[in-house]
């Protein structure tokens, strides 16, 4: 699944659309893709992973899921979810999720939920965080609606670089660990921004899919962990576990 970082890349690779008219669209999505015939995307949005195309009175939403794809002036062989033609090019997306969501984006989305967006508010993070002292965070750092755009291997690498066990429970975990875990997440959303923009992502991985503690030089489990049962690779040496 595409975390926050790489929906970014794609609405700045696709800016040569905004301001263009859609001339001719298709796909086998079950929206009405024919009111999309005509008119003039106003802008492009992203809000964790979602991508969003802005229209003066509507917004269609694009969640690419586990295997969504997109091309921008070419295709596959497979038919899209949903294809759009404009004088100067194409955008088609395959095997994702997409919706219409009616008149002013503002009021479906909370921008200070998401940690690569200007409006970002940790403080607004650590409240939330504060409420379900119960939870592994594991589990809530891949709650969008606390950290909208992070995945799992942002999940990961942030708890590893602050040296807490996936497993710990919110409630346990020192004040100040957790604000540490907080800014991480944005912080490394961007880092990981610009190792994707660069193609070395994967290079400065320090926990994700490793079998050694770089730290410790001893073996990193792996396991899935929490509610959501999503992998975790971890150290049970230097991430402290708080229950």
């Amino acid at each position: 699944m595409p975390e926050g970082p790489s929906i970014i890349i794609l609405k700045e690779e696709v800016q040569q659309f905004a301001g263009q008219k859609i001339i001719e669209v298709d796909g086998n999505s079950s929206i009405d893709i024919e009111r999309l015939k005509g008119k003039t995307i106003l802008d492009f949005k992203t809000w964790g992973k979602h991508f969003l195309i802005c229209f003066d009175d509507f917004t269609v939403k694009i969640h690419l899921l586990m295997f969504g794809t997109y091309r921008i002036n070419e295709r596959k062989e497979t038919k899209p979810r949903l294809s759009m033609i404009f004088s100067n090019g194409e955008l088609n997306f395959y095997t994702c999720s997409v919706k219409i969501l009616e008149g002013d984006i503002n009021l479906y989305y909370n921008w200070s939920e998401d940690v690569m967006n200007e409006k970002w508010d940790p403080k607004k993070a650590k409240k939330s965080l504060d409420k379900i002292p119960d939870e592994m965070i594991c589990d809530a750092i891949l709650d969008q609606n606390i950290f909208s755009g992070v995945g799992n291997i942002i999940k990961n690498e942030v708890l590893y670089r602050c040296k807490i066990h996936p497993e710990s429970l919110i409630g346990k975990i020192p004040s100040k660990d957790l604000k540490n875990i907080i800014n991480e997440c944005s912080i490394y959303s961007f880092e990981f921004l610009d190792w994707k923009k660069n193609y070395e992502l994967k290079k400065h991985w320090l926990t994700y899919t490793k079998s050694v503690c770089l730290r410790c030089n001893l073996p990193i489990h792996r396991k899935h962990t929490g509610k959501r049962n999503r992998r975790s690779f971890f150290c049970t040496n230097c991430q402290k576990l708080h229950v």
